[in-house]
């Protein structure tokens, strides 16, 4: 040091803090010495990324053991790891499913290694995720104090590993995994081409540059590919151009069938697959109202809307059974949707349930699921009762994911008198398909069922078409509109056209416009 630089100093007037302050950046301008600085390694992005990974799969977790515990219906895993909070979507949904198929051997493994006190037992799912990365995972590095915890006693859980593999009776680790794991359920991989913004052919030959792609036989926009495909992170399913959606949920915006230039009410809309596909089947024309309660959902519902690129559709936030249907609003809705909540007991491989640990044990409907199916049950009555009740509505579709009776044909059957006296009568959606109703109700045949494990859903459809009137709109094109001969027109208008055998509308100024209707079959629809 300078001699003349402690002898300036020590001249300084004697202001109160002024000698600290000096010093202060006397310190700060001097060099730090090799053995003052501080020895912190710089995470890799990799380590940063597994480390909220494991975060983020902690959370998902503990949502999904609380529902199974309580058996209340929380979303499926798919839909908790694709939510916009989650960010490192595919290493989550990873963690998440390869815990729970792991879980029953990990408690085990730490309940024998007896190291967890108080303050690790309130973070158990993180505990859980981290534990399924030491024994059968990839090798963690020491960031996080959980991590550090449990790695440090990495011996003692091996110990306890190896303990049990005696106790079952093993060799292999393979072999206990084996012992504890439910069988897998494979499906196949459907995608919905968004219409919106692709066309189906377009997006069968993208997709085929990767993958075995056939054109499905019953929803026109449907793609089928092998089992197991992983399109989160695909061009097509990032813009927004197709969607990953079964098959049977695809069945339920198609067999509304709505018309371009219609208004349709999606009453309960979230997350919002089906409504974005009523909006592409009206090819962006009219208006779909989607109608959802839950603040959260919204969120995710606006978000698929987004994704979609539809300009027609109008996001509500409220509560379906609070809407009033001679409210002048609704006054044009002509066509409305539900798929109200349910037990989502046809979906299993969907939500991947069979990884659950109540599915694992092979619990049966208890007395709490029991009253929960009446819940749902005693809602689903209330919202399609709701639905007949809107008085220019032509088209209700009443759907569930459901495989229980007691939420699908006695739902239905509980409704039919009120709907026969606002003139609604069942009509067969998909006429081609082979699976029905439950035999229970009069009209059963026209009720349509998929089977969980023939078509790996079990889901249920049912069509209400008004049968009193005739639907016409202004934007609808004249050779979609369908007459009902069942409604002849007042005689003075009545007139029977010999040549071409048409029943005809008068002329109008004195013949410059001409409309006919042409009593045309539709494709999808026979009416009871």
């Amino acid at each position: 040091m300078d001699w003349r630089i402690g002898f300036q100093v020590s001249l300084l007037p004697a202001t109160p803090h002024s000698s600290c302050k000096t010093m202060a950046r006397f310190k700060a301008k001097q060099p730090m010495r090799p053995a003052e600085k501080p020895r912190m390694r710089r995470l890799s992005n990799a380590e940063r990324s597994a480390y909220f990974a494991r975060r983020e799969a902690a959370k998902v977790l503990r949502s999904v053991l609380q529902g199974d515990a309580f058996r209340r219906a929380v979303g499926s895993i798919k839909t908790l790891v694709y939510s916009p909070t989650i960010k490192n979507k595919k290493a989550t949904f990873a963690l998440v499913c390869q815990t729970l198929k792991h879980l029953p051997i990990i408690k085990d493994v730490l309940e024998g290694a007896n190291i967890l006190n108080s303050r690790w037992k309130r973070q158990e799912e993180l505990v859980y995720i981290i534990t399924y990365d030491i024994l059968f995972g990839q090798e963690i590095s020491l960031i996080g104090d959980a991590e550090k915890f449990l790695v440090q006693r990495k011996v003692s859980l091996q110990s306890a590993l190896a303990r049990l593999l005696v106790r079952k009776k093993v060799k292999r680790l393979e072999d206990l995994i084996d012992l504890y794991q439910t069988p897998d359920v494979s499906k196949p991989r459907y995608v919905r081409v968004n219409t919106l913004k692709l066309g189906v052919d377009s997006a069968l030959i993208e997709l085929g540059k990767q993958y075995v792609v056939q054109k499905d036989n019953l929803v026109p926009d449907l793609l089928k590919l092998p089992p197991k495909c992983d399109l989160h992170d695909h061009p097509l399913v990032v813009s927004g151009c197709v969607f990953m959606q079964g098959k049977a949920s695809s069945m339920v915006a198609a067999a509304l069938d709505p018309e371009p230039g219609w208004e349709v009410l999606d009453a309960c809309a979230a997350p919002g697959n089906k409504t974005v596909h009523l909006a592409a089947l009206m090819r962006g024309k009219g208006k779909v109202i989607a109608c959802e309660l839950n603040k959260e959902r919204i969120k995710r519902l606006e978000n698929t809307v987004r994704l979609s690129g539809a300009h027609n559709i109008e996001v509500l936030h409220g509560d379906f059974l609070s809407l009033d249907p001679k409210n002048p609003l609704y006054s044009k809705v002509c066509a409305i949707l539900l798929d109200p909540s349910c037990s989502g007991s046809g979906t299993v491989a969907e939500r991947l349930d069979h990884l659950l640990p109540s599915y694992a044990t092979g619990q049966a409907v208890n007395i709490d699921e029991r009253e929960r199916l009446n819940k749902l049950a005693s809602f689903q009555k209330k919202a399609l009762a709701h639905a007949l009740c809107f008085p220019q509505v032509e088209r209700i579709v009443y759907s569930t994911c459901s495989i229980h009776q007691i939420e699908n044909e006695d739902v239905v059957k509980s409704v039919l008198p009120l709907a026969a006296s606002h003139g609604f009568q069942l009509a067969t959606p998909f006429p081609q398909w082979y699976r029905r109703g439950l035999p229970v109700l009069e009209g059963s045949e026209h009720l349509l069922r998929t089977d969980p494990v023939e078509d790996k859903e079990g889901f249920f459809i049912a069509l209400f078409i008004r049968k009193d009137r005739t639907t016409i709109q202004p934007l609808l094109k004249p050779e979609r509109a369908t007459l009902d001969s069942s409604r002849p027109l007042p005689k003075r208008k009545r007139r029977l056209n010999k040549k071409k055998g048409r029943l005809a509308v008068p002329t109008l100024f004195g013949g410059m416009f001409k409309m006919r209707l042409y009593c045309k079959p539709s494709s999808r629809i026979d009416l009871k």
